[in-house]
């Protein structure tokens, strides 16, 4: 099905890629509410999701699943906020699986530390079939919800993962990674990306796998919107202005992440957004109003050992959210971009942007003493 959808789109060359939002499939998009307007604002939400399920920006499932001695995510598995049947309750279609580590690895333990998160992803997709399937693109993201199954993405990683070779991150994407957070590394610190950091974010839009710059600073987050070809995401900020935690982001950068049509996705965490689904929906409304509707999303941040809102306490919570939105005007449309368009969006026009580069541009050889020595 994914190369069958690839064969209706071209590939755009570079020119085109300003208008890749119309190359997108026109049932991504919803043409007329979905939901009955005159059903209560649960019933609307969950009518809405199943239509348009949740893409969640961020799940740190993986680390949480290490420590268990046994699990059963389709039976249901109560140490965790995460399962099939609680994922199946919230409408989930689609789930970022982190594979970030705890602070303090690095060089040859980060990249073996994350080469085994990512095989035990792996491992978890492969026991539970009946509930999840691994995806790589959007298109293969929609074929796991059209059968019924949660889709897997594997990232965001940690940059670390990298040590200093790009020819890790083309073997990292090889087996599947499709997002590394911009962080916690010499090439992308207070200073910004240095020459070799830009020349990862150039090799990561060749391969398509994106950037995550939740967490980053601000002179890294201007300098990847001005070389990235590619759409960006923050898969864990919130509003500043509502909440000045660190990985939150202030209004400039929220607006210049919409002029780049990136991503804002907002983590349903009571440290970053509030003790309440209230608050979280406070920031949604900031961020749709500032960075725009198309570059807001949702990161449930679950299984991450943080404390979550009121009504927001596992995976099978998105529709009391959803209907808090509804209550305060959001359309159905509004509804459908955040959950699940706005990270369709992304998702292909990495793709597209890949395919580009290639016909242009070959593997980089770069080595991080040649550029930064």
């Amino acid at each position: 099905m994914a190369d069958l959808q690839d064969d209706l789109h071209p590939t755009p060359v570079a020119d085109e890629l300003d208008d890749l939002p119309e190359l997108l499939p026109a049932d991504l998009f919803p043409a007329a509410p979905v939901a009955d307007p005159d059903a209560s604002p649960l019933e609307r939400a969950r009518a809405i999701l199943a239509a348009y399920p949740v893409a969640d920006g961020y799940s740190g499932l993986p680390w949480a699943l290490r420590h268990l001695p046994w699990y059963d995510l389709e039976l249901g598995e109560s140490a965790v906020d995460t399962d099939v049947p609680r994922l199946r309750e919230g409408h989930v279609g689609a789930l970022l699986s982190s594979l970030h580590l705890p602070e303090g690895l690095a060089g040859d333990r980060a990249v073996g530390a994350t080469l085994e998160q990512l095989d035990l992803v792996k491992t978890v997709v492969r026991t539970h079939p009946e509930g999840l399937r691994l995806a790589h693109s959007a298109g293969q993201t929609i074929d796991a919800r059209n059968c019924g199954r949660v889709a897997v993405l594997l990232g965001p990683a940690g940059a670390a993962a990298l040590g200093d070779s790009v020819g890790i991150l083309r073997s990292l994407h090889a087996l599947g990674l499709r997002v590394l957070t911009l962080s916690g590394v010499s090439w992308a610190s207070e200073a910004g990306l240095t020459r070799f950091g830009e020349e990862v974010l150039r090799e990561m839009n060749r391969l398509g796998v994106l950037a995550d710059l939740s967490g980053t600073s601000a002179e890294t987050i201007r300098r990847t919107l001005a070389v990235s070809k590619a759409p960006v995401l923050c898969t864990r900020s919130a509003a500043r202005a509502l909440r000045p935690h660190p990985s939150n982001l202030p209004d400039d950068l929220l607006a210049e992440l919409g002029q780049a049509k990136g991503l804002c996705m907002v983590p349903l965490t009571a440290e970053q957004t509030g003790a309440t689904v209230r608050d979280v929906a406070d920031h949604l409304d900031h961020v749709r109003a500032v960075a725009g509707p198309e570059s807001v999303g949702l990161s449930g941040t679950y299984d991450a050992g943080t404390a979550h809102p009121q009504e927001l306490g596992d995976t099978s919570c998105y529709p009391h959210l959803v209907a808090e939105l509804l209550n305060r005007g959001w359309t159905d449309t509004d509804i459908a971009h955040l959950t699940w368009v706005n990270v369709q969006r992304v998702l292909r026009e990495a793709d597209f942007t890949a395919r580009a580069a290639q016909q242009r541009r070959e593997p980089s050889t770069a080595k991080i003493a040649d550029l930064d020595g």
